[in-house]
């Protein structure tokens, strides 16, 4: 039976002090508030995070973005360059597990809310800091946007067609992955925490979270010289693997592991293709991939989408249309699997997105509330967590701290 104590998540028991904007910080906050963490996000008196009108939507409309990343959280107003803000900080950070920012290294030192300063208040204070190139190096201390770590770790590079200029992804994927690795190395530090009772800095760069995506990359040419090139829709010398016309529209094959590959011959009535010395192998088919893919094709394309997909099926070989928007909301596994759930927003009525990942067996996250308004939990926060009597309460609004 699950622990009740975590209906929320494994999380529950956490606080997390997020401050920062856009990103690479606020999507870290939302894997480990999706996971049950009280996330409190701490925000600019009004002004808040540009995330709020960031992304498509209708004029005069609120930011579609906004309600995904900002989920689960509660927002405090708070301005850092005050005196007396940098004193609410520290506050709550007395009373937190972990601090989240993705300011530019120093920011935080000038404010007085460094990590030697924050760890002499909670000695058990996780301090988790995404920056474009890291707190240290000597290009620590330069604007770093997900743009930039994506083309420095090497992902702009490889992407897009051989004909054209390097392409970037249609997400804001260098910003997520460091988001991603700061939520793992937060993870690996509250283990630490646990044993012996101390926090520590956990510091994800951008380039560096993109970098330790690149495969062999760095190996392939340090031992062959060889620099990977954009290859448009496949990886070169895997193969078969590929995106394929079929009478209707296209479909994507992935056979490339030999068994596999012995399975698309028999759906493709072509037995004898495995024993060919130009494809009995990985390596054999990587030489001859684009012959190989010609053929695939050519067999794909007398059928429909829907019959290709049978077949595959069928055989055990892995197969799949590529998706947008619309086919992810038909599509009855995504159903099944609550991959994409509603909720409720006071704004937009119900909203469909995505739905936690990973899925736990005991203690699952959920979605608890959708993004908050501007400084929509100040009372909860100042008056209830730390405290604060309501004269002070008072004062500081009217000094625009909070």
């Amino acid at each position: 039976m699950a622990d009740t104590s975590f209906k929320n998540g494994p999380l529950s028991d956490l606080r997390v002090i997020e401050m920062g904007t856009l990103l690479a910080g606020p999507f870290c906050g939302q894997i480990l508030g999706d996971m049950g963490a009280e996330v409190i996000k701490v925000e600019p008196p009004n002004q808040g995070d540009p995330m709020r009108v960031w992304g498509r939507q209708k004029q005069g409309e609120p930011s579609l973005w906004w309600p995904v990343v900002a989920r689960n959280k509660k927002a405090v107003t708070l301005d850092l360059r005050q005196t007396e803000g940098q004193e609410l900080l520290r506050d709550l950070v007395k009373k937190a597990d972990f601090v989240l920012e993705n300011f530019r290294p120093g920011t935080m030192e000038k404010w007085g809310l460094g990590w030697s300063e924050l760890s002499s208040i909670n000695p058990r204070l996780i301090m988790i800091r995404v920056s474009g190139f890291g707190q240290t190096g000597p290009y620590s201390r330069q604007a770093g946007f997900g743009a930039i770590g994506e083309a420095m770790g090497g992902l702009r590079y490889v992407v897009g067609d051989p004909s054209t200029a390097p392409s970037r992804m249609g997400i804001s994927i260098g910003d997520s992955l460091a988001a991603t690795f700061a939520a793992v190395g937060a993870l690996s530090a509250l283990h630490y925490r646990e044993k012996t009772g101390r926090g520590q800095v956990v510091d994800s760069a951008i380039y560096e979270a993109v970098l330790n995506m690149m495969e062999s990359l760095i190996t392939e040419y340090d031992k062959t010289g060889h620099i990977r090139e954009r290859t448009g829709a496949i990886l070169p010398n895997v193969a078969p693997s590929n995106v394929y016309p079929t009478q209707d529209g296209l479909v994507l094959i992935a056979a490339n592991q030999d068994t596999v590959f012995g399975r698309l011959c028999e759906a493709m009535q072509r037995p004898e293709l495995p024993a060919s010395p130009r494809y009995d192998s990985h390596q054999a088919r990587g030489a001859n991939q684009r012959e190989l893919d010609d053929l695939i094709g050519d067999w794909t394309r007398t059928l429909t989408t829907r019959q290709v997909l049978d077949l595959m099926d069928k055989h055990g070989v892995p197969a799949g249309q590529i998706y947008r928007a619309p086919e992810m909301l038909e599509d009855p596994h995504f159903s099944a699997r609550n991959a994409i759930v509603t909720i409720d927003h006071p704004h937009f009525g119900k909203l469909r997105m995505q739905n936690i990942a990973p899925k736990l067996s005991e203690t699952p996250g959920t979605i608890r509330a959708a993004s908050p308004a501007l400084g929509q939990h100040n009372e909860e926060v100042y008056l209830q967590l730390l405290g604060i009597d309501r004269e002070r309460y008072e004062q500081l609004r009217s000094r625009k701290v909070i």
